[in-house]
């Protein structure tokens, strides 16, 4: 029986369902974000401890499963165009992102957030899809602590990518490499590790049943498009409901 991760055109459904648990989540914490901005209640979304790690699970669980699945899709031999057709249509969407914030909220424009990441950590990335897991477990921990050894000298907002320098940009998406890029690392690790196992694993095969993890398998499937829409849609609504009450 030949392994399901032998052709980059197979999705796995678990990292469907995981994909759409990552989007929910973050759909739950911009629902609260927004319900703040327009003042319907006060939940500190962005100063409370547990919101604050709450939110940092979710580009770091995004990276992961990039991560994964960038290494699944190319273990067997590398598949350039799927690989650049994914990578140019995750560049548009992020300038779109950079864009349409620009206009937004120009003093927080999005110049770096998860799809800029997303993006350049999967070009990065192939330096380490034949690594030894260990190697690459190494580096992703260097990569993760990084900040911590933030200096001045790269704080030029050409360098603010990096996020090597001690002051971040006003933004309400910033994601720099360092540490995010740790994660994906992470991914590839995890996936380098199970990939040999995988014409036997139970989660190679699984399918979702339920509705639930049906409908978070769709999620995850269309996670692009429902990250680029689900905000607009909110707002718009919040907005909405703000003028009907006076708010």
């Amino acid at each position: 029986m030949s392994t399901p991760l032998a052709t980059p055109h197979l999705r796995i459904a678990l990292l469907d369902v995981l994909r759409g648990v990552a989007i929910a989540a973050m759909i739950v914490y911009h629902f609260f974000f927004d319900l703040e901005f327009f003042g319907f209640a006060d939940f500190g979304v962005t100063e409370a401890p547990g919101w604050i790690a709450f939110v940092r699970t979710i580009p770091a669980s995004f990276l992961a499963i990039a991560g994964i699945s960038l290494y699944l899709a190319h273990h067997n031999g590398m598949h350039w165009r799927n690989f650049w057709w994914r990578i140019g249509y995750l560049v548009a969407a992020a300038m779109l992102v950079t864009l349409i914030s620009y206009f937004a909220d120009p003093e927080a424009i999005i110049w770096f957030g998860i799809l800029h990441c997303i993006a350049a950590s999967s070009v990065i990335g192939l330096a380490f899809l034949r690594a030894p897991p260990v190697v690459i477990v190494l580096v992703a921990i260097v990569v993760l602590i990084a900040p911590l050894f933030a200096t001045p000298a790269l704080n030029a907002p050409i360098l603010l990518w990096l996020g090597l320098g001690t002051e971040a940009p006003p933004s309400n998406d910033y994601n720099p490499l360092f540490p995010w890029f740790g994660f994906m690392l992470l991914g590839i690790a995890v996936a380098r590790i199970l990939a040999p196992y995988a014409t036997k694993a139970v989660w190679a095969y699984w399918k979702p049943l339920d509705p639930m993890t049906r409908t978070l398998a769709l999620a995850g499937r269309h996670s692009l498009m429902i990250y680029l829409l689900h905000q607009p849609v909110m707002m718009a609504m919040l907005f909405g409901v703000a003028r009907l009450i006076g708010a």
